[in-house]
C-alpha cells in the first residue's frame, strides 16, 4: 500500500484510507501513524476510525541489533520484558487460547537474561511469542514493556507502550537470503523485534483483549523506543 506522507516537526505522519471490503475487512478505515524523534526517543502514534465494526491491530516489525550493522547474532544481548504471562502457540504459531504464567518457564524474562543462553531453553526455533503486558480488560495506559542491553557497547533500548502485548521475535527463519545495507546478509538470530500490539488472534478468543474498532470510536495507541548508553 502507498501511504501519504506529511512532514511534521521532528518526523512524519503516514496516512491511508482502506476502503470498505479491502482484503475482506468491513468498513472504510481512516488510519494514520506518526513517527517523531525527540532527542533519544522515537515515538510511534497510531490512530484509526472505521465506518463499520472491524478488527484492527496496528504494529511495527522493526528489527534491531544493538551491536551494529553486520553483527552476526544477538546472543550477547540481554533482555527483560515486563510481563507476568505469555501466550503459548500451536504448530502454526497461532495462540492456543491459554494465558500461561511465565514463572518457572524459559519465558520468564522479568529480570535481565542473556538472549543466547535463554534461546537454548526455548522450544522450537526461538522466541516468537506474545508477552502479556496487562490484563485483558485493563484501561488504556502507557507502561514500560521491555529493555534490551548490549554489554560490549553499553547500548540500551527501552520500549514503552499503551498496547496490551508485545511480540518478542528473534529472527528464527532468516536464512541469509535477505541483504541489507552494504550487502550485509541477515541470518538466523541476527536481530530481534519487539512488536507492540494487541494479543494475536484476539478476534477469535473471548478471553483476550477486545480488538474491534466500532463506528464513532477512535483506535489510538502509542509506542516509544528510547536509545541510551550506560
Amino acid at each position: 500500500a502507498i501511504w501519504l506522507a506529511t512532514e511534521v516537526e521532528g518526523g512524519v505522519i503516514l496516512s491511508l484510507t482502506s476502503p470498505d471490503g479491502d482484503q475482506g475487512y468491513p468498513g472504510e478505515v481512516q488510519v494514520s501513524v506518526s513517527y517523531t524523534l525527540q532527542g533519544e526517543k522515537l515515538t510511534a502514534d497510531y490512530r484509526a476510525r472505521s465506518t463499520k465494526t472491524t478488527p484492527i491491530n496496528l504494529t511495527n516489525h522493526s528489527y534491531f541489533n544493538l551491536a551494529g550493522q553486520g553483527a552476526a547474532d544477538i546472543y550477547d544481548h540481554e533482555v527483560s520484558i515486563n510481563a507476568q504471562s505469555y501466550l503459548p502457540v500451536d504448530d502454526t504459531s497461532i495462540p492456543t487460547g491459554e494465558i500461561r504464567a511465565v514463572e518457572n518457564t524459559p519465558f520468564d524474562l522479568r529480570s535481565q537474561v542473556p538472549v543466547g543462553a535463554r534461546l537454548k531453553e526455548v522450544p522450537g526455533l526461538g522466541f516468537d511469542h506474545n508477552f502479556c503486558l496487562c490484563s485483558p480488560r485493563d484501561d488504556w495506559r502507557e507502561r514500560h514493556a521491555a529493555r534490551v542491553f548490549h554489554p560490549p557497547t553499553g547500548r540500551v533500548l527501552e520500549v514503552s507502550t499503551s498496547q496490551p502485548g508485545v511480540q518478542f521475535y528473534t529472527s528464527n527463519v532468516l536464512d541469509g537470503s535477505i541483504r541489507g545495507k552494504g550487502g550485509m546478509m541477515y541470518g538466523k538470530h541476527s536481530a530481534f523485534c519487539l512488536e507492540t500490539q494487541n494479543w494475536p488472534d484476539a478476534v477469535n478468543q473471548d478471553s483476550f483483549p477486545d480488538c474491534l474498532l466500532r463506528p464513532g470510536d477512535e483506535y489510538h495507541h502509542v509506542t516509544r523506543f528510547t536509545f541510551t548508553t550506560v
